[in-house]
């Protein structure tokens, strides 16, 4: 695996960043199209994919190596202002929580956003120091197909509810005092990777 793969990509105090974690096994259009809506109204300057080593709330045991699927991203990606790196394998972190603390940690003075989509949101009181992510940066939840009034009626987004801003200050999230999110509803592509793995494993 390439230095520059596991490397952090180009950043600077004061620059606005949206963090967008996963397996990306495989990237697909509906990743771009959520971090292209992220870039567009939260007014971002760049978009980092975090391809991580594995997801500890799922089974691991089959995922491609994380070189191919930083690869495999990258050729989706495709623009200028979304970087795919595979950082989380250095920094040696499991859980999100602990990604978060290490990225701010380097990069101070970067206007980070937590990106997920509502599907994540419908189970993020499942992951690890949910609570301790929300008060660390704001967060960005984008629409997604199947899940938009579960994830509104979600134990995290109850928690959170008092914090949530409305879909005009997108651009006045990146620079607000954590807790704070959003609820971007735009343009939603019916792809998963589940549903993308599914369909190569029956051709």
């Amino acid at each position: 695996m390439s230095a520059e793969e596991l490397r952090l990509p180009p950043h600077a105090p004061g620059l606005r960043i949206g963090l967008f974690g996963g397996t990306f096994n495989p990237a697909h259009d509906g990743h771009r199209m959520a971090s292209l809506t992220a870039l567009r109204r939260l007014q971002l300057d760049r978009v980092w994919w975090l391809v991580t080593p594995g997801n500890p709330l799922k089974d691991n045991h089959a995922l491609p190596p994380l070189t191919q699927r930083i690869a495999q991203a990258r050729a989706l990606a495709d623009h200028g202002h979304i970087n795919v790196t595979g950082i989380e394998a250095t920094l040696r972190t499991r859980y999100t929580a602990d990604t978060l603390r290490q990225l701010k940690r380097r990069c101070p003075g970067v206007r980070f956003v937590w990106i997920m989509g509502s599907d994540n949101l419908a189970n993020f009181h499942r992951w690890n120091e949910w609570r301790a992510i929300a008060r660390m940066m704001p967060i960005a939840v984008i629409d997604r197909p199947g899940s938009t009034h579960r994830s509104i009626a979600s134990p995290a987004a109850n928690w959170m509810a008092r914090w949530r801003l409305s879909e005009n200050q997108g651009a006045a999230l990146p620079v607000r005092t954590p807790p704070a999110w959003i609820f971007l509803h735009g343009r939603r592509s019916d792809l998963s990777s589940t549903y993308l793995r599914e369909l190569a494993e029956t051709n």
